[in-house]
């Protein structure tokens, strides 16, 4: 089975390199897609200078969010397995075939990376201050209120570890445009019978001053994400 890595890119000039680095060693027979979402630190002209094979650009004509590029990466992907990569270096491509052993086993349809089973706090060791400490809790509340609305039944919600048998995730309709890609598509493929089944991963998050641009607006719009997509499409 091929696999679809989907990135969505903004402003990653420092990591975008070394991520690629660490992809390609991951041997699995594997496509990426990088969605450029008008860069302006130079990772769009890095992009555009870059030459390689197994690699599709698709650039956004302006800065729309992370769910657009997403939703951008989905429609160029022709993997039969499709992943979430974020551009940064918080997480690890070579938890991938674990990652994609239940769907590739016809386990499962959905899988989720947890952060909480691969023990979050351990992983923030020497990093932890209190903003931090409100990321964690953030993300346990979204997770919990999730398990409330739609009997997921996961330990981690709000992981950038999404992985989707090809065909799940391009017949929802999705129509995040920023961080709230994470809970529509929790809440739609929840609402369409799958179950989310969970792998442990490694995680090594950054400051806020390594560019970490989750903001704690995002977390209310994934609360509303969340509590709309209960009761609409």
């Amino acid at each position: 089975m091929k696999l679809s890595i989907i990135i969505p890119l903004y402003n990653e000039i420092k990591t975008i390199e070394e991520l690629l680095k660490r992809i390609n060693k991951v041997k699995m027979d594997k496509e990426i897609v990088i969605v450029d979402d008008f860069s302006k630190d130079g990772s769009r002209e890095w992009l555009q200078n870059l030459n390689t094979k197994n690699i599709k650009k698709v650039f956004h004509d302006k800065n729309y969010g992370k769910g657009m590029a997403i939703r951008s990466g989905i429609k160029e992907a022709t993997g039969d397995i499709i992943i979430i990569q974020d551009a940064d270096l918080e997480y690890d491509p070579n938890d991938y075939p674990e990652l994609v052993k239940p769907i590739v086993e016809g386990k499962a349809e959905v899988v989720y990376g947890s952060r909480i089973l691969g023990n979050l706090m351990r992983n923030m060791k020497g990093k932890h201050t209190s903003a931090y400490y409100e990321y964690y809790m953030g993300g346990k509340a979204l997770t919990i209120l999730t398990n409330i609305l739609y009997n997921a039944k996961i330990t981690d919600e709000p992981t950038c570890y999404k992985v989707f048998k090809s065909d799940v995730i391009k017949n929802l309709d999705l129509k995040c445009v920023r961080f709230e890609f994470c809970p529509e598509v929790t809440a739609k493929v929840r609402k369409k019978g799958h179950k989310i089944y969970e792998i442990p991963i490694k995680y090594n998050p950054r400051s806020l001053d390594e560019g970490k641009k989750i903001k704690i607006k995002d977390g209310f719009e994934a609360v509303w994400a969340l509590l709309k997509y209960r009761f609409v499409n």
